[in-house]
C-alpha cells in the first residue's frame, strides 16, 4: 500500500504501543535496550497513519541485527534496503493483524537518531498550537499526495528541520 490514509487520534494506539513494547522487551531480554513510542500515534490529538512507530535504542547496531531472528519470529520483517537512505538505523516492519502495522526504528542509544526523533515527539506533545499546524500540514499533504507515500513524508521534511532547529536554539 502506497497510499496516504490518516485517521483521527485513536484511544487504542497507546496500548498497542506497550503490547509491542513487551514483546520487543522479551525479545531482547538479555540486551539493555530503551523503547520509545514516535511517530504521530504518540502524539495526542494527532492525526496519524495507522502505523505505530517504534524507536529502539540499543548499545550498538550489532546487538541489534543479532535480533533479526527473533523480531521474525514476532513478524517483523527486516528491510536492509533502507540502510542506503540511513545506515545508523536498522528498520523493520510488522504488517497490520488485529493491532496496527508497526515501523520499527532500530539504533544506538543516545545516537544523533535517537535524540531527533525523541525531540520532534516531545515538542509536538508540549505544543498544541505546533501540534495543530501539524496536523493541518499534514492534511493538505495527503490530499496532495494521496498516492505516494514517499512524496508525503519527504514533504514534511521542511517542517520537522524546522521544528528541530528550533528547538536546538
Amino acid at each position: 500500500m502506497n497510499s496516504v490514509i490518516l485517521l483521527d487520534p485513536r484511544p487504542e494506539w497507546p496500548q498497542h504501543f506497550r503490547d509491542a513494547a513487551a514483546q520487543l522487551h522479551t525479545a531482547f531480554a538479555a540486551t539493555p535496550i530503551q523503547i520509545e513510542h514516535i511517530g504521530s500515534t504518540a502524539v495526542p490529538n494527532l492525526c496519524a497513519k495507522p502505523i505505530l512507530d517504534i524507536l529502539l535504542g540499543a548499545p550498538d547496531l550489532s546487538s541489534i541485527t543479532a535480533k533479526i531472528p527473533q523480531l521474525g519470529v514476532l513478524g517483523y520483517r527486516y528491510k536492509p534496503e533502507h540502510e542506503r537512505v540511513i545506515p545508523e538505523r536498522r528498520y523493520f516492519s510488522r504488517p497490520a493483524a488485529d493491532t496496527p502495522a508497526v515501523h520499527l526504528h532500530a539504533v544506538v542509544h543516545g545516537s544523533l537518531i535517537w535524540r531527533r526523533h525523541l525531540a520532534f515527539r516531545d515538542a509536538l506533545r508540549s505544543n498544541p498550537e505546533l501540534t495543530h499546524k501539524y496536523a493541518e500540514l499534514k492534511r493538505r499533504l495527503a490530499t496532495l499526495h494521496a498516492d505516494d507515500r514517499a512524496a508525503y513524508t519527504d514533504a514534511k521534511g521542511p517542517f520537522i528541520a524546522q521544528v528541530l532547529a528550533a528547538g536546538e536554539t
